[in-house]
């Protein structure tokens, strides 16, 4: 009961941040079930249960706004780069005790933090495919790698002239067709210790619907603007304990 209710309310706030603000819930909620003693692949399997009814809800709402030829080339690169970040984590975990990895997640965590502060790009029409082979692979490596695979498609989303509806559309579209994959990637890798933390997952999934149902009011409510201050403060926070956890251990 106790790890049901801990992992569903984790879950549940990196949920509620993503309805609220748009992104942040890997970035949340990997370094958060990190600290509860979770590893990066129990963490990653949990948080692709947890976005399941978000994704699927999302796809059917701005399924007029999707151009599914579109997602093909993208998650193909997608999927095709998740076990190469399997296997680099795999590396790490065999050579690395825990805190260290906290701490790498810590930087990673800062690094993506910064960049979605630096990076302001001029929407474009079309931008040259050079930026399609580098994001999605990206993306596919992180995912595998940290559980974090979203923000190097928002960059490359974010960078076309596109209306909000086709580019929420495209992205819960992409994190959907990689879903399935993926979890089955994870347990071919790492066998029965992701199954629980999934179970877990699947069972707080009411608790998840209210989260993005609080999130999407409160979202409108406080607005995206100043949710994204409040946001990105948190995740520079969560970056900087990550990076000093060698020296936070009891």
């Amino acid at each position: 009961m106790a790890d049901w209710l801990s992992i569903g309310l984790v879950l549940s706030l990196g949920i509620f941040v993503q309805s609220a603000a748009g992104f942040a819930a890997g970035l949340l909620t990997v370094p958060a079930l990190l600290w509860m003693g979770y590893t990066i692949p129990e963490a990653s399997a949990a948080l692709l249960v947890a976005t399941v009814p978000q994704n699927v809800f999302g796809v059917y709402s701005l399924r007029d706004s999707i151009d599914f030829r579109s997602l093909l080339w993208p998650g193909i690169g997608r999927l095709a780069f998740f076990p190469v970040g399997v296997l680099v984590l795999m590396a790490i975990e065999q050579a690395f005790p825990i805190v260290r990895i906290r701490q790498f997640v810590g930087v990673v965590v800062l690094g993506v933090t910064l960049a979605t502060i630096l990076y302001n790009p001029t929407p474009r029409t079309r931008l040259s495919p050079v930026w399609a082979w580098l994001a999605f692979p990206t993306s596919g490596f992180l995912q595998g790698l940290v559980g974090m695979g979203g923000p190097a498609m928002v960059f490359w989303v974010t960078a076309h002239d596109w209306s909000a509806r086709r580019i929420r559309g495209f992205l819960f579209a992409m994190y959907l067709i990689s879903l399935v994959p993926a979890l089955v990637m994870l347990y071919l890798f790492f066998g029965q210790r992701v199954v629980a933390p999934a179970v877990l997952a699947a069972i707080s999934i009411p608790m998840l619907l209210l989260a993005t149902w609080l999130g999407l009011t409160f979202g409108n409510w406080l607005g995206r603007r100043r949710l994204r201050r409040i946001t990105l403060g948190l995740l520079l926070l969560m970056g900087v304990v990550g990076l000093a956890s060698p020296w936070m251990q009891p």
